[in-house]
């Protein structure tokens, strides 16, 4: 068996891997816990939170954007339909970002590093946005004159009044991550199954996965028909998430993802110290990272009449 020094190595040991993993759980936890806390410090601004709805209502009309009253009259055709809507918007967001960035941390871990490096860069930007321009979603408007569907049918996650949700900021419309992180998760599909069993590593992989590009729209339309986000919502969401994804650098294709193997530079060397090193292999390592020929074993050079 060969020791490995890379952190995600058959032979990185179960110690390396269980400290990677509460480490991702600290930061990712130790982030939405900041974010929360964020969000919370924009609640008492309702007045300017509703002159906002009002401009951004008015750059709507002017932009000559769809009303999303056109919307949110088309879940209203049935109960189901918009108790589902609803049961999407409150139910879906986070136990699918959740699932995804596990099935990265376990089967990509290169791709999982890109994806949580721009979901932050995605969070820490709309945080910023959120303190600095408080906005009343279009439920709230009575320009809109639409229907809290949430409240009406239910489920919900908010409460009636704004001032005593101490859960949520209400008033944190813009930009929508909802919207963003269901972009984000589509895309980081795609990119991550590519090449199809190899991560990425080659080919273009199944056409089926660009499916995953519905989860995005569907959730595009929940959040606008149920009231809970204008267009420019989400408009400003791929914004940011097209920055983001200019500023954080995609996994090179030397990362190796379908092992295992983490290349990246985040990851910490922590070998295993039971591991028995192979010389023969450590040979065959430097002579392939040197672009030498590999030696043959002795008993490999009698076999070819050497």
């Amino acid at each position: 068996m060969t020791a490995h020094t890379t952190p995600a190595g058959p032979a990185a040991g179960p110690r390396a891997a269980r400290r990677r993993l509460i480490r991702e759980l600290l930061l990712v936890a130790g982030f939405f816990t900041v974010y929360k806390a964020g969000r919370l410090l924009s609640t008492d601004r309702t007045g300017e939170a509703f002159r906002n709805a009002d401009r951004i209502w008015d750059a709507e009309r002017f932009l000559h954007l769809p009303g999303e009253g056109a919307l949110q009259r088309l879940l209203l055709h049935g109960d189901a339909l918009v108790t589902t809507a609803n049961t999407y918007y409150a139910a879906v967001h986070f136990p699918a970002t959740a699932l995804f960035l596990i099935w990265l941390y376990v089967r990509r871990p290169a791709h999982y590093l890109w994806t949580r490096r721009v979901l932050a860069v995605l969070t820490g930007a709309a945080l910023v946005l959120h303190l600095a321009y408080p906005l009343a979603p279009p439920r709230m408007l009575p320009a809109a004159r639409l229907i809290d569907t949430g409240q009406v049918y239910g489920p919900t996650v908010y409460r009636a009044a704004p001032d005593a949700d101490t859960l949520a900021n209400q008033f944190a419309a813009m930009p929508s991550l909802h919207f963003g992180w269901a972009l984000m998760l589509a895309m980081g599909v795609i990119v991550a199954t590519r090449g199809g069993a190899q991560g990425g590593k080659g080919g273009k992989g199944s056409p089926w996965r660009l499916l995953w590009l519905l989860h995005p729209l569907v959730t595009l339309l929940v959040i606008v028909g149920t009231a809970n986000h204008y267009w420019l919502d989400a408009i400003v969401a791929a914004v940011l998430l097209g920055i983001a994804l200019l500023v954080v650098p995609r996994p090179r294709a030397g990362d190796r993802d379908d092992t295992g193997t983490d290349t990246n530079a985040d990851a910490v060397a922590d070998p295993d110290p039971d591991a028995v090193a192979d010389p023969d292999a450590d040979a065959d390592a430097e002579g392939a990272a040197r672009g030498l020929p590999r030696q043959k074993s002795p008993a490999a050079a009698v076999g070819a009449g050497k």
